[in-house]
């Protein structure tokens, strides 16, 4: 353990520098609470999304990084803001006029659209700890509602009662002087509505502990801050969950990052101690546009599970989270593929390169091997040109490729060949766009199939690439890559791929000599 928490203490790896950050914190002693508390948020608007998971992986790769760091325990709490109300309709939800008969209404009171659940914001609750438990996270799940009527959050909301001229003021700093008139950090819950007001306070009584104000009509209402009759606005809401669990550190994206100061004056008015923050950058859809749990755009969880592996999702998280980064399906195949590469160069790392690796973090240093003799670029060729309908179809071609190969041995190859054959189907088979070959290229196709043909030797990836280099070459093509982006254009009906070598090896000699004929043949154009 001492060497790798001396290289853990060197490392560049971001994780383990957060927890270094981290560790400071504590340098001259432990916690008084015990542990070292790491919290997400989240705010169950609408379905969770990838960005709601990639807070949950990356707080948990720092929290692992800083468990080699040091021997003062952990928690990770996940924190639902389901109090909130509910401000417009999500588009990807079914009942959506039901739903707008409760806007404004805590997310925990508005009705389920989808009849499973006693309120909108359980079922949103639910589908995210469903989500997060499929990856195995270890940690606890809180509930803002539960929180405030429970009692858990009284004593800082009396807080914020005594103090609340040093929150306002440091609210009002930040906001228009319109809104400087009507605003205040408590927002009653109406008693008859239900509904969470955004009205102006008439008074806040620190000794009582209670609220008043004017609803809609006129009528004059006095509330208790405690026991879930009021809610606080969301910044000041972040600073007081600070203060009252007394959290560590928290990340989030970089549209919050402005208001940092604004949580952390906040926890600190209230008699906390801010805790160490980190900011990523945001995930954008096909058009570059900002995911959103509301209008639904960009990949859903379910939706990369359902192509890929878990750990290839998390391999995505860990890269460069301070980069704004293009979450579509296009990206999938490459995060499987990059994953595997960094499982398989991880045993010939030495300590400092491991702990550099993304599969140390993605896995806590509990490293597997990686049984993916087949990439899934290549996987996806085979689905292209084999006729497969299931997994099984495909692994007579990868037992000829990889003999010592089977489904029992290798199960992250099988698992990997259903996605590919389903990711093929759904994403790559409606795209395909077949096309003649030129006269150049057809010549030089011909060339290909007379030394595939004519092949004599051991049918294995290099000896194949060469032949295929060597006939792009002699044809003149400039640049060469023209050449094998006319392979698969003419073959596969797609501009790119792997190494054609691997593919011939992976398909069989006669069987591309097949494919080439049905191409020259013209039998996959239209």
């Amino acid at each position: 353990m001492s060497a790798l928490r001396d290289a853990a203490m060197k490392s560049k790896a971001w994780p383990f520098e957060e927890a270094r950050a981290l560790l400071k914190r504590y340098e001259h002693k432990a916690p008084e609470k015990g542990y070292v508390l790491f919290e997400t948020g989240y705010g169950p608007s609408g379905l969770p999304h990838i960005g709601t998971f990639g807070e949950v992986a990356r707080t948990t790769m720092i929290r692992r990084a800083f468990e080699v760091l040091s021997d003062i325990p952990t928690r990770l709490i996940c924190f639902s803001d389901d109090v909130d109300g509910m401000r417009k309709v999500p588009e990807n939800v079914p009942n959506q006029d039901m739903l707008r008969q409760h806007m404004q209404q805590p997310l925990t009171t508005v009705p389920d659209p989808y009849g499973e659940y006693d309120s909108f914001g359980a079922h949103n609750n639910a589908m995210l700890r469903r989500f997060l438990d499929t990856f195995g996270f270890q940690y606890e799940f809180i509930s803002a509602t539960e929180f405030y009527r429970s009692g858990q959050f009284d004593q800082v909301l009396l807080r914020c009662a005594e103090r609340y001229d040093a929150i306002m003021a440091i609210m009002l700093a930040s906001l228009r002087e319109e809104r400087q008139q009507t605003y205040s950090c408590f927002l009653p819950i109406h008693p008859e509505t239900k509904r969470v007001m955004y009205v102006p306070m008439k008074e806040v009584n620190a000794k009582d502990g209670t609220i008043t104000f004017d609803d809609d009509t006129g009528k004059e209402w006095t509330l208790p801050v405690t026991g879930g009759n009021v809610k606080l606005q969301w910044k000041p809401d972040f600073g007081a969950r600070w203060a009252a669990l007394d959290v560590d550190f928290e990340m989030y994206g970089k549209d919050h990052s402005t208001n940092t100061p604004i949580y952390d004056g906040i926890c600190e008015a209230l008699g906390g101690r801010k805790p160490n923050h980190m900011s990523y950058e945001l995930f954008l859809d096909e058009g570059g546009q900002k995911i959103s749990k509301s209008k639904g755009n960009g990949l859903t969880i379910d939706e990369w599970l359902t192509y890929a592996s878990t750990e290839s999702l998390s391999y995505f998280m860990y890269l460069k989270p301070k980069t704004a980064k293009r979450m579509w399906w296009d990206v999938i195949p490459k995060a499987v593929d990059e994953y595997h590469q960094q499982l398989k160069a991880y045993p010939t790392q030495d300590l400092d390169q491991q702990l550099n690796n993304p599969v140390f973090h993605i896995h806590g240093g509990q490293v597997p091997e990686s049984k993916m003799v087949v990439s899934f670029a290549m996987l996806l060729n085979l689905a292209s040109v084999a006729g497969a309908k299931d997994a099984a179809g495909l692994w007579g071609f990868i037992k000829k490729y990889a003999p010592d190969a089977s489904p029992e041995t290798h199960p992250d190859l099988d698992a990997a060949a259903a996605f590919a054959l389903r990711y093929f189907d759904d994403k790559i088979a409606p795209n395909r766009t077949y096309r003649l070959a030129t006269d150049k290229e057809r010549a030089a196709i011909l060339d290909l199939r007379g030394r595939l043909a004519a092949w004599d030797g051991q049918a294995d990836e290099e000896s194949l690439q060469t032949a295929c280099y060597a006939v792009g070459k002699e044809h003149a093509f400039d640049p060469l890559r023209d050449w094998f982006k006319a392979l698969y254009e003419v073959l596969m009906g797609a501009s790119e791929g792997p190494r054609f070598g691997g593919f011939i090896a992976l398909y069989g000699v006669p069987e591309t000599i097949g494919l080439i004929d049905k191409a020259l043949a013209g039998e996959l154009v239209g």
